[in-house]
C-alpha cells in the first residue's frame, strides 16, 4: 500500500526531557520523565545533542561544550522574538523596511546568532607581551601559556556597559562589547609579491622582523580544512556518544529551527571567524593595544618594561613595516598577593605611572594554583574564540591521552573579579578613547580629502601619476601608486591609513563611516591592481552597507551589493587563490541578507547556491550550507491563507538535499532532522502542490528515508548486543532504546507518528524489570 507524502498530520508537540539524573533514585527519574509527556515542545538545541552520555565523561564534555550546551537557544528570549519578527515582517516583495538596530540591540542575548558572531569576530585585538618572571608566576598557577591564557576568556565579554562615540559625536551604549587577547607576534600572514623573483627577499626580510611568526599565506587554506575537521569531530561525537538518542521518536520528530541556528552551523561560523591573521590587506587583527606586563618578583622592573617596549618597537620582536607601530602600550604590574609585599608593589606602581604615563594597572592575584575543592574557586571560562587549529590540537591531545581526567582549570573568585575590573578599565578608559581619537584624526586629515568633487579629482591625478605621495624606496608598479611590489602598502601610505580608519570604524560599530571609507578605497585598490586589498575591501563594504539600519531597494542590491560581492569573490578565487576569503564573504552576506527579510532572502539563497557551486567547501560545510538554505527559504513568509510568495517548496527541496549530504557522511542525527523538515514543509502544502505527483522526486525522498532507516536499525542492533553483554542495564538508556524502533517515520514524510508510550518500565507486583512491549507494529514502514 502506497502512502502519501502530503497527508501526514503535522508533528505533535514534543516533551522536554529532564536534565541529567542527579542523586534521585532511578524510579523517581523514570516518573519524572513520563510525567513530562504533555510538556512544552523541545528546542532544537535540546534534542539534537546527547546530554546524559556526554556528561559521563567530563574531560570529553569540556572539549565539546560548544555543541553540548550550544549558545544561542533563543526560543524564549526577547531578543530572539525581536529578531524573528523582523525577519518575518515586510511585504512579499520586500516593500517594508528592516531595522538592524533592533537586532544589534539584543545581539548579546543570543550568542549563537550569526549577527552576534559577526559583531564579536571583528573586535579590537589586544596583544600580550609579558616578561619571563610573569610567565613563571602564571605557570605556577597552572597556566603554561602565560598571562595571555588567563586573560583571553575575560576579554570576550566586557562587564557592564561600554559607551562609544561615532564620527558625528553621538554616543551609543553596548552591553555586549568584547576584545580578543592574542599573543604578541603570532598569526602573521606574509604578503605575496607581485613578481616571483622577490619572494626570497620578502621571506628573508620578514623572518628577521616577525619574531617567530610561522604562518604563510597558504595557512588560510588550512583554516578551512581545520574548521571542517573540528565540526566533523563534534558531529561524530554526537553520533557515537548516544546512538540510542538518535533513534528515539523524540529526536526523529524534530525538524529545523528557523529562529535558532544549528549549534554545528554556529560552531562552523565561529571557527571560520576565529584566529584572524595579522595580514596586510586588513587591519582587524593588527594590535590596537599591547599589554606589556611584569610581575612583582622582577628585580629591575622599570628597566624590564623599557626593554620589552624596545623589543616590540625596534628590536627583534617588532612587527613588519605594513603594521602601524603606533599602537597603545598598556603597562601591567602583576602582584602576587600571597608572596610579595603590597607596599613595595604600590610604590613601584606609582613609579610606573610617573615614568610611563597613566596607561598602567596593578593586577593583584594569588600566586598559588586553584583546584576544584577550594571554597572560593570557580572554573575558568572556556574561550569561545579559539582558532580551529587550536581546538583541533586540543581534541587530538585528549584522544592521545590514556586517562580521562577533566582538564578544566580553576581560578580564585577574587582573581576573576580583579581581572574583570582590569579588562573593563583598560577597554573603557584607554582602548576605546584611543581608537576614537585615531578615527577622528584620520578622518579629518586623510579621508576628508578624498570625499566630494575635489577628492575625486585628486584620485584621477593619482591614477595618471601626478601628485604621488609614496614614501617607499622600493619599486612600485607606477609612478602614481603607493602599492609596493612586495605586495603591500606601507603603514604610512594614505591607502593603509584609510583601511585602518574603516576597520576601526567597523570595530566601533560606526557602519556608515566604515562603508563610506571602504567605498573610496575600492577604486584605489582596483587602479593599483592590489587584488587582495580589492577583494577584502569590497567584502567589508558590502557587509557594512548591510549592517546599516536602512532600507535597501532591489536596484541598490543589484547595482551595489551584488556588484561588491561579485568583485570580492572573483578576486578572491581567480586573482588571489584565496578560498577562505570567498567563503567568509559569502556566508556573512547570506546571513545579513536573510535577516533583512522579504526579497532579500532570494538574494541570500542566490549567493548560497553560488557558494555551493564554487566547489570550495568541504563535505561538512556543503551540508551545513544546504541546511541553511532550507532555513533561509523557510524564513520567507507569504501573504494570506495561501501563503502567496512563500518559498516552502524550495525550503523542502534543500532540506532533502541536506539530508542526502548528511547521510553520505553517516551523520544520521542532522540527516533525520532535515528529512523531518522536508516532510513538514510538504505536509503544509495543498495536495495538488505537494510531491506525490512527482514520481522521481517521491522515489528519491523515499530512498533517503529507507537508507536512514537501515543504517539506524543496524546501529540499534549493535547497541542491543552491547547491552546484552553487560551485567547491569542502565534504566534510562532502556527507555530510549525501547522507544527507538520507529525510526522509519522520519524518512517517510506521509507517515503519522504514533503517540508516545507512557506505560511504566517496572512491574509493580514483584519489582522485576521487564521491557516495554513494542505495540507499534512492524518496524519498517516502507513495506
Amino acid at each position: 500500500m502506497e502512502s502519501s507524502f502530503d497527508h501526514g498530520s503535522p508533528t505533535e508537540p514534543l516533551p522536554t526531557p529532564p536534565m541529567a539524573a542527579s542523586s534521585a533514585s532511578p524510579l523517581n527519574v523514570q516518573k519524572t520523565r513520563l510525567a513530562s509527556v504533555d510538556g512544552t515542545p523541545l528546542s532544537q538545541s535540546e534534542i539534537t545533542l546527547p546530554i546524559r552520555d556526554r556528561r559521563s565523561h567530563p574531560s570529553a564534555a569540556s572539549l565539546y561544550a560548544s555543541t553540548l550546551s550550544p549558545p544561542g537557544s533563543r526560543s524564549q528570549s526577547p531578543a530572539g522574538a525581536r529578531l524573528a519578527s523582523r525577519v518575518n515582517s515586510g511585504s512579499v516583495f520586500g516593500g517594508l523596511g528592516s531595522n538592524n538596530a533592533l537586532a544589534l540591540e539584543g545581539a548579546g542575548d543570543s550568542p549563537g546568532d550569526p549577527l552576534n558572531l559577526i559583531c564579536k569576530a571583528f573586535v579590537p585585538h589586544v596583544a600580550v607581551y609579558a616578561s619571563d618572571d610573569t610567565d613563571q608566576l602564571l605557570g605556577e598557577k597552572g597556566f603554561d601559556r602565560g598571562l595571555w591564557q588567563l586573560l583571553r576568556p575575560f576579554g570576550e565579554r566586557i562587564q557592564g556597559k561600554v559607551i562609544i562615540r561615532d564620527s558625528n559625536g553621538a554616543s551609543r551604549t553596548y552591553e555586549d562589547y568584547s576584545v580578543h587577547f592574542v599573543r604578541f607576534g603570532e598569526g602573521l600572514e606574509h604578503p605575496e609579491p607581485t613578481t616571483g623573483g622577490l619572494k626570497k627577499t620578502l621571506n628573508g626580510s620578514l623572518e628577521k622582523t616577525t619574531g617567530g611568526g610561522k604562518d604563510e599565506p597558504s595557512s588560510r587554506g588550512r583554516t578551512l580544512a581545520d574548521v571542517e575537521a573540528v565540526v566533523e569531530r563534534h558531529l561524530s561525537y554526537a553520533e557515537d556518544s548516544a546512538p540510542a538518542a538518535s533513534q528515539s521518536p523524540i529526536a526523529t520528530k524534530h525538524g529545523l529551527d528557523i529562529d535558532v541556528p544549528s549549534p554545528y552551523y554556529s560552531l562552523y561560523l565561529r571557527r571560520l571567524l576565529s584566529g584572524l591573521p595579522i595580514a596586510p590587506h586588513e587591519a582587524f587583527a593588527h594590535p590596537v593595544a599591547c599589554v606589556i606586563a611584569i610581575s612583582s618578583r622582577n628585580p629591575a622592573p622599570i628597566e624590564t618594561l623599557r626593554n620589552l617596549y624596545t623589543q616590540s618597537s625596534t628590536g627583534d620582536r617588532r612587527l613588519p613595516n605594513w603594521v602601524d607601530s603606533e599602537y597603545l602600550r598598556y603597562y601591567v604590574l602583576v602582584h602576587d598577593e600571597e608572596s610579595d609585599d603590597i607596599t613595595r608593589s604600590m610604590s613601584l606602581f606609582d613609579q610606573m605611572k610617573r615614568n610611563l604615563g597613566l596607561h598602567c594597572h596593578l593586577l593583584r592575584i594569588r600566586g598559588t594554583q586553584s583546584v576544584a575543592t577550594d571554597d572560593d574557586s570557580i572554573p575558568l571560562p572556556t574561550s569561545e574564540w579559539m582558532s580551529a587549529s587550536e581546538e583541533l590540537a586540543n581534541i587530538r591531545r585528549h584522544d592521545d591521552q590514556d586517562d580521562l581526567e577533566d582538564q578544566t582549570r580553576y581560578i580564585y573568585e577574587s582573581d576573576a573579579t580583579a581581572i574583570r575590573t582590569f579588562v573593563r578599565e583598560m577597554v573603557t578608559q584607554s582602548i576605546i578613547p584611543t581608537m576614537e581619537r585615531h578615527v577622528s584624526v584620520w578622518n579629518d586629515q586623510v579621508a576628508s580629502r578624498r570625499r566630494g568633487v575635489a577628492g575625486r579629482f585628486l584620485g584621477l591625478t593619482r591614477r595618471w601619476g601626478f601628485g604621488s605621495t609614496s614614501k617607499s624606496s622600493s619599486a612600485t608598479q607606477g609612478s602614481g601608486s603607493n602599492y609596493d611590489s612586495l605586495g603591500f602598502y606601507r603603514q604610512d601610505a594614505p591607502e593603509a591609513i584609510m583601511r585602518k580608519l574603516a576597520d576601526y570604524a567597523f570595530m566601533l560599530r560606526d557602519w556608515k563611516l566604515a562603508y563610506s571609507t571602504y567605498d573610496i578605497l575600492r577604486g584605489d585598490f582596483s587602479n593599483d591592481k592590489a587584488w587582495r586589498y580589492h577583494a577584502a575591501t569590497n567584502e567589508m563594504a558590502a557587509i557594512s552597507l548591510l549592517m546599516l539600519p536602512q532600507n535597501l531597494s532591489a536596484k541598490t542590491r543589484a547595482e551595489t551589493i551584488d556588484a561588491m560581492f561579485e568583485a570580492a569573490v572573483y578576486s578572491y578565487l581567480t586573482r588571489c587563490t584565496a578560498p577562505y576569503g570567498a567563503v567568509r564573504c559569502l556566508i556573512l552576506g547570506i546571513e545579513l541578507l536573510r535577516l533583512r527579510g522579504g526579497s532579500n532572502i532570494d538574494d541570500a539563497a542566490k549567493w548560497g547556491i553560488r557558494l555551493i557551486e564554487s566547489k570550495i567547501l568541504g563535505p561538512v560545510g556543503e551540508a551545513l550550507i544546504k541546511e541553511r538554505l532550507a532555513v533561509c527559504y523557510a524564513s520567507r513568509t507569504g501573504l494570506g491563507t495561501q501563503q502567496l510568495g512563500s518559498r516552502r517548496r524550495k525550503s523542502a527541496l534543500w532540506s532533502i538535499l541536506g539530508a542526502d549530504a548528511w547521510l553520505a557522511q553517516s551523520k544520521y542525527i542532522p540527516a533525520q532532522r532535515c528529512l523531518n523538515e522536508a516532510r513538514r514543509m510538504y505536509g503544509d502544502l495543498p495536495t495538488e502542490h505537494g510531491i506525490d505527483k512527482f514520481e522521481r522526486a517521491s522515489a528519491f525522498m523515499l530512498g533517503i528515508g529507507q537508507q536512514l532507516n537501515e543504517k539506524l536499525e543496524a546501529d540499534e542492533h549493535g547497541e542491543e548486543s552491547t547491552v546484552q553483554d553487560s551485567d547491569q542495564v542502565d534504566e534510562e538508556s532502556e527507555v530510549l532504546n525501547t522507544r527507538g524502533r520507529r525510526i522509519s517515520t522520519a524518512g517517510f514524510p506521509g507517515a503519522t507518528a504514533p503517540p508516545l508510550e507512557a506505560s511504566p518500565l517496572m512491574s509493580t507486583g514483584h519489582g522485576n524489570s521487564q521491557e516495554v512491549v513494542d505495540v507499534q507494529g512492524p518496524t519498517d514502514d516502507f513495506g
